[in-house]
């Protein structure tokens, strides 16, 4: 399974209206299979919200500046999307504690934490789904925390610059993809 992946020279605001089928077709021409990357705002209407945990809770989603990715793969299957989701979170997280060995990186879930003493602060949103055609996964990372409506730290905080963060997450991510297809046609079904 080949994921093409790009990470955007502009940036784009994310409001999750983004979050959507066919985002890299529409935005670049890319068919099939994609994981892209772009720097920008996030402010999320809560007509956009799709997770509905955060909507009965009347969640704030937004941040000044984050590192967007939308992976979309043509299996529009929740629990794929939502299993995806996941390994985009753990693979991030292996990430960060690379790219900043004295710092804590906690994963819960989707979701990225540093750990700091004994506090703990947001990294990340996430967010997984599915249209008739496709499943859609939404994953951001502070850059700069200002703007978060919780406690939060930002790639500033842990010196990463995210472009390069961005590149090195999608390689992983595509590779990781491409190791499950491999792995899964070179099995034979048991009786």
């Amino acid at each position: 399974m080949t994921v093409a992946t790009r990470v955007l020279r502009r940036e784009l605001a994310y409001t999750g209206a983004e979050l959507h089928s066919h985002f890299a077709l529409r935005l670049l021409g890319i068919e099939g299979d994609s994981a892209i990357a772009f720097l920008g705002p996030c402010n999320v209407s809560r007509d956009s919200m799709v997770d509905l945990v955060d909507l009965r809770a009347g969640s704030i989603i937004r941040g000044n500046l984050m590192l967007h990715l939308i992976v979309e793969h043509f299996d529009p299957n929740l629990h794929s999307a939502v299993l995806r989701q996941r390994l985009l979170a753990a693979i991030a997280r292996d990430l960060l504690a690379e790219r900043a060995p004295r710092a804590t990186i906690e994963r819960q879930g989707d979701d990225l934490y540093l750990r700091r003493r004994s506090t703990r602060r947001k990294l990340s949103i996430s967010v997984a789904t599915v249209s008739p055609v496709s499943l859609l996964v939404h994953f951001a990372l502070n850059v700069d925390a200002a703007g978060a409506p919780v406690a939060a730290a930002g790639l500033d905080d842990l010196g990463i610059e995210p472009r390069a963060f961005a590149r090195e997450l999608l390689r992983r991510y595509a590779g990781e993809m491409a190791s499950v297809e491999s792995a899964a046609v070179t099995v034979r079904p048991v009786p």
